[in-house]
């Protein structure tokens, strides 16, 4: 597909419109599929556009146009129409989480470049690579949110997409050749069912370190939380332009009394103190009164746990080395430490716990279970 400027993408912004495309969007084999948000500039992200491209057009869909996007439900959850992302699952995440849509048929052309081994995975470093482009940059942190769009951010969104389709084709090609297909295939259905549960959490895991704490400091750095969280709320800001983690944090180690005391915090500025003073006081005094927060006491992981865990770190690193890619792409994460707690003894059972990848199974499965006998 070759990017014609002259023939700009079609900005969908009304219901009659994006109904109209609908036929447009599933006909072909593949779909190109991106988004922009707007995680830099509101205190709630959302999705504010979602490009798609197919093999004859580019289109520009305006999530904040007040358009029932319920019928897109299909196209996302179609079996036979591939979706094509680069870096698929924040989008992914994203998309489940403002619009509930269910997703069938990926190809990520990111992880298809780790599990191809290539050291550079930015999309704009691959279309430079595979088809000499020199993609535009400026808008990467951008404000998504704004009405109108520029016709420059048009453009920038629709780079996103253009290419992806013969970017797909000539991953697919690379993987064909290499017999890892199948690999990228079973990591492309887990992308599909990938959740966000960052929300659930309490607001004070957000700030790092905060294990460190004594209970009542912890205590203190919850209340500083949702002082802050109702501030950003307020303001329509993110948490980071309120008040920055790193502030958090040493106000709760100290836990101040008094706004004398409260200028004596290195990092907090002059400004944050005289703009935030008065309320980081009364948050502060409410964590020293509140009932002491107690963190969740885990069970302590047994040493052959450990071991396990261990020795299929070493062997999968190993493994990686030899085919070139990162550890994770060899075993992921979360179904290695599964086979650690589980310790199944026979390939039937690792087998079972191994399901979700069976071309892994299939070349590893053997060497697994030698790993953790």
């Amino acid at each position: 597909m070759k990017f014609n400027p002259s023939q700009p993408a079609q900005l969908i912004e009304k219901q009659s419109a994006l109904e109209a495309i609908l036929p447009e969007l599933s006909e072909g084999a593949y779909l190109a599929v991106d988004t922009e948000s707007n995680s830099l500039f509101a205190y709630q992200e959302q999705v504010c556009l979602i490009q798609f491209s197919n093999e004859k057009t580019d289109y520009l869909i305006d999530t904040l146009a007040d358009l029932d996007l319920s019928c897109l439900h299909a196209v996302f959850s179609d079996p036979k129409l591939e979706k094509v992302f680069h870096a698929a699952e924040y989008d992914i995440v994203c998309l489940k989480r403002d619009f509930g849509f269910e997703f069938n048929a990926l190809f990520d052309t990111m992880q298809a470049a780790r599990i191809l081994g290539f050291k550079h995975l930015g999309l704009s470093k691959l279309l430079e690579d595979q088809f000499k482009i020199d993609s535009v940059k400026s808008f990467q942190k951008a404000n998504w949110g704004k009405r109108p769009l520029t016709q420059l951010m048009r453009q920038y969104a629709r780079l996103d997409t253009h290419y992806l389709i013969p970017l797909r084709e000539k991953l697919e090609k690379q993987l064909q050749k290499n017999g890892l297909l199948e690999l990228a295939q079973e990591d492309f259905e887990r992308l599909c069912k990938v959740e966000n549960n960052h929300n659930k959490a309490p607001l004070y895991t957000q700030i790092n370190g905060y294990h460190h704490l004594s209970q009542r400091q912890l205590t203190v750095l919850d209340a500083l939380c949702r002082y802050r969280d109702s501030i950003a709320s307020q303001l329509d800001r993110p948490l980071f332009k309120v008040i920055g983690a790193r502030v958090l944090f040493s106000l709760a180690e100290a836990s101040p009394k008094t706004l004398d005391e409260l200028e004596n915090i290195k990092d907090l500025s002059s400004r944050m103190a005289s703009k935030y003073g008065d309320g980081l006081i009364a948050a502060i005094q409410l964590g020293l009164r509140a009932p002491l927060i107690v963190l969740p006491t885990y069970q302590r992981l047994s040493r052959d746990y450990i071991n396990r865990v261990e020795n299929l770190k070493l062997w999968r690193k190993n493994r990686g080395k030899k085919m070139g890619v990162q550890s994770d792409i060899v075993l992921p994460k979360d179904i290695l430490e599964d086979i650690a707690g589980k310790h199944p003894k026979e390939l039937s059972a690792l087998k079972d716990m191994m399901k979700d990848v069976p071309w892994r199974y299939q070349h590893y499965g053997e060497e697994i279970l030698q790993v953790i006998v």
